[in-house]
């Protein structure tokens, strides 16, 4: 069993040692926060321990995104477990899937991965008027149980972006609406649900970052522009604000509950442009501050078509079937791990009955 499965791991890591960052950097812009263009490299450490007793254990692990922005420069896992491979989802998804079998009294794995990452800016000036997307984005066009497209909240949206013409335009309506108008909630557990649905017609404003970026999404695809969520974690420093990511003098955190959602939107001429409307309310928020506040104002802008890199990214999964299929499905999200011990889920909020934990260290 040992020496299967140090076999599999050191052949995971022959491929991700071949790997190399290949940026194309982009135009440096200023900002009031002191965030360069210089790329950052974290390594982190996930560690995980089930206790399947008589059962079968299986995991379901989100890895990181390969994207221009972001690469996985090292990537290996070890373990007792009987199985253990990296398989694609929907959503074009990446996860580790392992699986302990009946009898193992204490399932271990440790996954070790290093990401090199760089600021997302935007070049607004790029940006056309033109709706005909490419036929793979027109995916993020269409809806979900949890991100709905439906009359209702087409009219919504209508008030929102009124007069508003071209794809650009709508989008900084929404957002604009997004963020003056929802605030976060730290009453709401984990990352929150992310029912958009619930969130426009109910009016029940309040969440945290699944919920907004939910939220904006939805308003965005039933605008007519394709949109997503990205599903990732905080790994580092940030320095717009502690409330976005915080590290010790020697740029190690411990990052097990610093789970993170951002957004996406498409506009053509451009690609796909960075937001995170959520962060701006968690800024407002964690440092007593209002919509009138510069820095406030400040944070707003930035997200509005940048990204400060000290996240992984994960995936735009909602509302899928894993792989291999789980007991209990669709999967709402995967921005935490997914575990069953035979048809019973565990509580993926709570990583101390879980159990699992998440270190990050920043390499200069």
């Amino acid at each position: 069993m040992q020496r299967r499965t140090f076999l599999k791991t050191t052949a995971v890591l022959s491929s991700a040692a071949i790997l190399s960052p290949n940026f194309t950097f982009a135009k440096e812009e200023s900002n009031p926060f002191g965030i360069t263009s210089k790329p950052r490299k974290f390594s982190i450490t996930n560690k995980y321990s089930l206790n399947p007793n008589e059962e079968i254990a299986q995991l379901w692990i989100p890895i990181p995104k390969e994207e221009s922005y972001h690469k996985v420069v090292h990537f290996a896992y070890k373990g007792n477990f009987q199985e253990a491979k990296v398989v694609k989802n929907n959503y074009n998804t990446k996860v580790l899937y392992v699986k302990w079998n009946k009898g193992e009294k204490n399932a271990q794995v440790e996954v070790i991965f290093d990401v090199i990452m760089q600021e997302r800016v935007t070049d607004f000036s790029k940006a056309t008027a033109n709706a005909n997307y490419p036929s793979d984005v027109k995916e993020y066009l269409k809806g979900t149980t949890h991100i709905p497209v439906n009359e209702n909240l087409q009219k919504i949206v209508q008030e929102i972006i009124k007069d508003k013409k071209t794809p650009l335009e709508k989008a900084q309506a929404i957002y604009d609406w997004t963020v003056t108008t929802m605030y976060r909630d730290n009453s709401v557990v984990g990352c929150g649900i992310g029912d958009a649905s619930k969130t426009l017609e109910e009016k029940i404003y309040g969440g945290k970052c699944t919920d907004i970026s939910s939220a904006f999404v939805a308003l965005l695809r039933n605008a007519g522009i394709p949109s997503r969520e990205i599903f990732g974690i905080r790994v580092g420093k940030s320095y717009i604000s502690s409330a976005c990511g915080n590290a010790d003098e020697k740029g190690f955190a411990d990052i097990t509950g610093a789970q993170h959602c951002r957004a996406e939107f498409y506009i053509d001429g451009i690609g796909w442009v960075p937001a995170d409307p959520a962060d701006v309310t968690k800024v407002r928020l964690a440092e007593k501050l209002t919509n009138e506040d510069q820095k406030i104002k400040d944070v707003k802008k930035y997200f509005f078509g940048s990204w400060e890199m000290n996240w992984v990214a994960f995936n735009s999964a909602r509302d899928f079937v894993l792989n291999p299929k789980s007991t209990q499905y669709p999967l709402n999200m995967l921005g935490y791990p997914y575990a069953e011990v035979g048809e019973d889920a565990l509580d993926y909020y709570d990583a101390k009955t879980f159990t699992y934990s998440y270190t990050s260290q920043e390499r200069v």
